[in-house]
């Protein structure tokens, strides 16, 4: 069975494992201390003229198509979970029947014009409704998606997580299209500027009819960010502006908004260890997308599994297996269900025990290197010091001496191999050169009182005798 029917199958058994549990305790869906939802498709937030709990209606239905394998033309359920999904608490089944026509004339409408402008007649634009044929009978509801709108509910490209929990804790209208509206850009932390006329319309007939931005302020939107704080996963706030400075009318309104620190515990707790969460928020960089498909998947996707594709990973990335991206690297290990076998973990522990004897020895002859070169410049540095005192030494034996010695000792140095040497390297004529000479040139006065010194030490050593 391919990954994803194999998941969707899996998820809709861990909700109707959840509605099981708490049917037992009578505990309505928005009370669960466990998540229960879907990925969905950003083009849904732009349903209107549905009443907040048609709107949880087309969710529990939107829902039951995401979770199920196959495409039937008609999803059958039973009615006490279904009202389960959708918060439905009341046994008044006229009411219900009335929802379920409201959410019947819902229609989802997709334009290639941009907003608010007159379309030409060849501009593509589609008009779908979002619930088709219902029926109720016997403790159980059937009903029809239209099949346009498969695909774009199985398989979402840009989409974000929609909690039923969360959702169904919605009372007020604005406040569910708020949120719809909202909830893509958690992760940026901040909306772009909508009109207020917008966001007034954003229920469609519900909407309000408010002129005065402080009368739409006061009856709608405060009620809807107070009870989006209160009940949602987000922390949610807004700043208003006019767009003509010259005009003291409040037109533009923008959202910021941040994921509450009890969203990643529970969050945490779908995923399992806390650990876990943590090494893939903070190591990896795990998206909002990503812990959302982590939390579908949970059935099959065990601790294990995904501890198993972490080491896989790491694994990989010490081995520069992975160029780019590896959350998404890790995200394929989980998918794919990839991990380490024993003979590779029992490589990496010999190739990793090799290493480091190698860089033990390398150590090893480092420092021993490091010890001769050490000595070696001890020595030296020792040599020239006692070479400058010998050189010292001399320069006051030559000084002590009289007229007649310090000729002989002047006389012996020019005489001498060294001094030849010495001589005629420095482009000196030994037959001219004289006592000025020797004694002027820094190179010649340094070797003549060195060798001053050596003739005269056998005679310090007698004298000190």
């Amino acid at each position: 069975m391919p990954t994803d029917v194999s998941t969707r199958a899996t998820s809709r058994q861990m909700s109707l494992e959840l509605f099981e549990e708490m049917l037992a305790t009578d505990t309505p869906i928005h009370k669960s201390t466990k998540e229960i939802g879907y990925q969905r498709n950003n083009v849904f937030v732009d349903v209107t003229d549905v009443g907040v709990t048609a709107r949880r209606l087309l969710d529990a239905a939107h829902f039951i198509v995401a979770q199920e394998p196959t495409t039937p033309k008609y999803y059958d359920v039973e009615l006490s979970y279904f009202r389960w999904l959708m918060r439905y608490d009341s046994y008044n089944y006229k009411h219900l029947r009335a929802v379920v026509s409201e959410a019947q004339k819902a229609l989802i409408q997709v334009s290639a014009a941009p907003q608010g402008s007159t379309s030409p007649e060849n501009d593509k634009w589609v008009s779908v409704q979002l619930l088709g044929i219902v029926g109720i009978d016997k403790g159980r509801i059937t009903f029809e998606v239209p099949q346009p709108l498969i695909r774009h509910i199985k398989d979402p490209e840009k989409s974000h997580w929609l909690s039923l929990r969360i959702t169904s804790a919605f009372t007020l209208t604005y406040a569910r299209a708020i949120y719809d509206h909202v909830i893509a850009y958690v992760t940026e932390g901040i909306t772009e500027w909508f009109e207020i006329d917008l966001i007034r319309n954003w229920p469609g007939k519900a909407g309000s009819s408010a002129t005065v931005f402080k009368y739409f302020k006061r009856d709608s939107l405060e009620p809807a960010v107070k009870q989006i704080n209160e009940v949602s996963d987000i922390e949610l706030s807004y700043e208003t502006r006019t767009e003509n400075p010259k005009s003291k009318k409040i037109d533009r309104i923008r959202f910021r908004l941040s994921r509450k620190e009890g969203a990643d515990t529970v969050r945490a707790s779908l995923i399992g260890l806390k650990e876990t969460y943590t090494t893939l928020k903070t190591e990896f960089g795990f998206t909002e997308k990503q812990f959302n498909v982590i939390s579908q998947n949970r059935a099959i996707w065990s601790d294990e599994r995904i501890l198993d594709a972490i080491e896989y990973t790491r694994a990989k990335i010490d081995d520069a297996k992975v160029v780019k991206s590896p959350a998404g690297y890790l995200m394929k290990a989980i998918t794919e269900g990839y991990k380490l076998s024993e003979a590779e973990r029992r490589m990496k522990t010999v190739l990793a025990q090799k290493a480091t004897e190698e860089q033990a020895e390398l150590t090893a002859r480092t420092n021993t290197r490091i010890a001769v070169e050490a000595n070696s410049a001890a020595c030296e540095e020792e040599a020239k010091l006692r070479l400058a005192d010998e050189v010292r030494a001399g320069r006051e034996a030559f000084d002590q001496a009289d007229a007649r010695a310090r000729k002989d000792f002047m006389r012996a140095y020019i005489a001498s191999p060294s001094g030849k040497l010495a001589i005629k390297r420095l482009k000196f004529n030994i037959a001219t050169i004289g006592e000025a000479d020797v004694l002027t040139h820094a190179d010649l006065s340094f070797a003549f009182y060195h060798f001053v010194y050596l003739r005269n030490k056998p005679k310090a050593g007698r004298a000190r005798a």
